[in-house]
């Protein structure tokens, strides 16, 4: 069955891949799809990157919203340098629960390993991270250690900015002004099983269904099925069926999507705000072992500073 494209889709297409869009000096872009993704040369991260270089890396993410970066060796402490480049570092409630007897625990690094006796794999289903946040994390920066012998175990991402484009005009009229419960405990408790210390809770934020993005000014889908629990203003049943139709809009466009495929010494930088992931469990009984720092940034989420990036 053929999906097609309405005149929202059409228009939102043709604007984005119409896109004028300046050329690079100090790196090299190489872009994965019309829809977000790029492969990113001629810098090495182990030594440090220039002034220059840092520039035009921040605008091919604002470009591409998830770039990646081939054979990079870099330790754990090169990978939290060049992270910091960027902002502060996350530092995430799971860190030290997922961490495995063989990983040396670091709160700045989000580390798992998935094996043949794993219940899960982190981030199977489409989400951004860690949105139950009052202040959700901007950027991530994931490295995969072992990859599976098997090959897959791609990641797969979203354009949240089409994701918003690709909705009818009364739709989007209809969710602006509406807010969003996301909550830690839906995928960590009630998925993963991970209950929180005792005498504590997962925090739990609410969030604009539409987002304006605070570097771009570009408005976005902001809900994703990881985290939002409900939409405030509406009733029970109301936000189920809301959300569930957000929900498979997103799943249902692979022109929205762009799938990475990992090789060793590879480094995956995305835009939490503006994208959703989905890491793909195809590998098992195979090994994959991921090691992840987050950055947040001092502009609040829902404060629109457009100029940042295009």
């Amino acid at each position: 069955m053929s999906i097609g494209f309405d005149q929202s889709a059409k228009r939102a297409l043709v604007a984005w891949n119409g896109r004028n869009l300046a050329p690079y000096e100090a790196i090299t872009v190489k872009r994965l799809s019309p829809a977000l993704g790029a492969e990113i040369g001629g810098v090495n991260l182990a030594n440090g990157v220039s002034d220059e270089q840092l520039a035009e890396i921040r605008r091919a993410l604002g470009e591409n919203l998830a770039i990646v970066f081939r054979d990079q060796p870099l330790t754990p402490e090169q990978h939290k340098a060049f992270a910091r480049r960027f902002g502060q570092l996350h530092q995430h409630k799971l860190a030290a629960k997922q961490a495995t007897p063989e990983q040396k625990v670091d709160h700045d690094v989000l580390a798992w390993r998935t094996d043949a006796a794993s219940r899960f794999t982190a981030g199977e289903a489409w989400h951004a991270d860690v949105t139950c946040d009052e202040q959700p994390l901007w950027g991530s920066l994931l490295r995969v250690p072992e990859l599976p012998i098997s090959g897959g175990g791609d990641t797969a991402f979203a354009n949240m900015y089409l994701a918003y484009e690709f909705l009818s005009d009364a739709l989007k009229v209809f969710l602006e002004g509406l807010t969003a419960i996301h909550d830690g405990a839906l995928p960590w408790t009630s998925a993963y099983g991970i209950r929180p210390d005792d005498g504590s809770s997962y925090p739990q934020a609410e969030h604009p269904v539409i987002l304006t993005h605070p570097f771009t000014g570009r408005k976005l889908l902001f809900v994703n099925p990881g985290f939002a629990t409900r939409i405030k203003q509406l009733e029970k049943e109301e936000s189920e069926a809301l959300l569930a139709f957000l929900f498979r809009h997103v799943e249902r466009h692979p022109v929205l999507q762009v799938r990475i495929n990992w090789t060793p010494n590879a480094l995956v930088f995305w835009d939490n705000w503006a994208t959703q992931h989905h890491a793909i469990w195809d590998y098992y009984p195979n090994v994959r072992e991921g090691q992840r720092v987050s950055v947040i940034v001092d502009t609040p989420l829902h404060a629109a500073t457009p100029g940042w990036a295009a």
